[in-house]
């Protein structure tokens, strides 16, 4: 999905997927120093070089994946996400308990998280070609549009 509305998005916004949270080390502490493991430094580049995130998830047994919150905690005592604007999406017709954790979490990481801002599309089980596919109507293009567009404003205020 992220893909996809990243596509969508072009030219007016860019949009990075990071994709590599799975590459990130456990968090902990004792790693917080100069300097910090690599993919984690690269994660942390990318956060402080964008304008806002959004961030999209599957739910994983009623919880946020641990990969994610691993990536979170990686955050949490940093300046780049203190006041980055973050908007969530989602691609299922189920997960409002990792909707719900996410809220928390990241209000509480954030002083720029904006609950308003949400996408959510029922895509569950379809490949990247059939969501690519369905976000390209004009009813799922429009909602894409006017999600970025929002979230764009949000960022610039």
């Amino acid at each position: 999905m992220l893909r996809a509305v990243a596509d969508i998005g072009r030219p007016d916004h860019v949009i990075s997927v990071f994709d590599r949270v799975g590459d990130l080390p456990v968090f902990s502490p004792d790693l917080e120093t100069d300097p910090l493991p690599d993919a984690v430094q690269i994660f942390v580049d990318q956060i402080q070089g964008c304008d806002g995130l959004i961030i999209s998830s599957p739910e994983y047994v009623r919880a946020i994946p641990g990969g994610l919150k691993n990536a979170i905690d990686w955050l949490v005592s940093r300046d780049e996400i203190i006041h980055k604007p973050i908007a969530l999406m989602h691609s299922s017709h189920r997960g409002d308990d990792v909707l719900a954790q996410l809220r928390i979490v990241l209000a509480t990481v954030s002083t720029r998280f904006s609950s308003d801002l949400f996408l959510r599309f029922e895509l569950m089980k379809k490949s990247p070609a059939e969501i690519a596919e369905h976000l390209d109507l004009p009813e799922g293009r429009r909602e894409v549009e006017n999600f970025l567009r929002r979230f764009a404003e949000f960022c610039a205020t």
